[in-house]
């Protein structure tokens, strides 16, 4: 396993995250158990969840995820072995069974409260806002959605007011973003500044060969403000591992189960493109996976790959692509693939 640390901080963590979505889901406990018990046996010490999973999100399974890592962590004492990160929900119907208050003081008390008593654990290692509640273009929205945008953004201040609470306290270490936008994290960088409050240390966003928007703009700040990205979303739900392929849906699949999650990345030009990458991954006797997911591990703004899998021989070859190095030859080839078909989903 290869090893970064979470930037301005001396939390060490692998390059491949394991994300947790499917987990009471598409996946039983015991099977998570598995992949957890694989994933740290092979060097990867990061685990990444949040409150609202299992997606889809619903009233009868949320928080079933965050109580599978906390059974995991009691029945195992492997607590002081794994960088534990997790997420408030942000706000919308998405999320109305879980709460109302969005990122109040109140409301974040709340969640950090119970995900911890879910996880069984006294603190955790990163906290991150899940998505911005102001209305941003993420989730598969290309262009900012301002006719439909609140006109009220967060309040950055009291919202890193409660979080450097709980620093304090000892229950979280560190904070991080997820689906921001360059305004939103700068606005964050310049409260934490001015106020003398924790700086926010990683973003998560979606980023794949068939989805690099965040190189428009974000990377710029991931580089100039030491801000690491966490990549998810890698393998465009699946896509990039060519399973879905000329229409194909395998059983049981998530694209077959809930299409709704892979629509933005099925589109005729995100089509072409997984062609075009296939091709470059048989030039380099490669599967497609390792191709895609190789690409994202050496970029220089990527802190680490959140890489999910429900089954296991998924998940060992997600982990298996840390260990793929990329020619310059090969690299140019895919930049050739992205200037001719840039960004297809959205």
């Amino acid at each position: 396993m290869k090893y970064t640390t979470l930037p301005n901080t001396e939390t060490k963590v692998s390059k491949i995250c394991l994300g947790t979505m499917t987990w009471g889901n598409q996946n039983t406990e015991a099977e998570a158990h598995e992949q957890m018990n694989y994933a740290l046996e092979k060097g990867v010490n990061f685990i990444d969840a949040a409150e609202l999973y299992p997606v889809p999100a619903n009233a009868e399974t949320y928080g079933d995820t965050e109580r599978i890592i906390g059974n995991w962590l009691k029945k195992t004492g492997n607590r002081d072995k794994v960088v534990l990160a997790s997420k408030i929900a942000g706000g919308g119907d998405y999320t109305a069974h879980i709460r109302k208050n969005g990122f109040s003081k109140k409301g974040i008390t709340e969640a950090i409260e119970n995900s911890l008593k879910r996880l069984q654990t006294d603190y955790m290692d990163l906290y991150q806002l899940h998505w911005p509640s102001r209305g941003v273009n993420c989730f598969g929205v290309r262009d900012y959605p301002y006719k439909t945008a609140s006109k009220e953004a967060e309040n950055h201040l009291e919202i890193l007011e409660t979080l450097s609470d709980f620093i304090k306290q000892g229950k979280i270490k560190h904070i991080g973003l997820s689906n921001e936008t360059p305004w939103g994290t700068m606005k964050y960088l310049q409260a934490s500044e001015q106020y003398n409050l924790p700086k926010p240390v990683t973003i998560q966003n979606s980023y794949s060969l068939i989805h690099r928007g965040y190189e428009v703009g974000m990377s710029e700040v991931s580089m100039r403000e030491n801000i690491g990205l966490l990549a998810y979303s890698p393998l465009a739900q699946g896509v990039l591992s060519g399973k879905y392929i000329d229409g194909n849906l395998p059983e049981g699949a998530r694209g077959t189960l809930f299409p709704r999650f892979i629509a933005r990345y099925r589109n005729k030009g995100s089509e072409a493109a997984v062609l075009k990458y296939l091709e470059i991954a048989k030039k380099n006797n490669l599967t497609l996976t390792e191709l895609s997911l190789a690409y994202i591990n050496q970029l220089p703004f990527v802190t680490s790959n959140i890489i999910g899998a429900t089954k296991m021989s998924q998940l060992k070859e997600n982990i298996n692509s840390i260990y793929v190095e990329l020619s310059d030859e090969t690299l140019k080839e895919i930049e050739a693939v992205h200037a001719a078909i840039p960004n297809p989903a959205p």
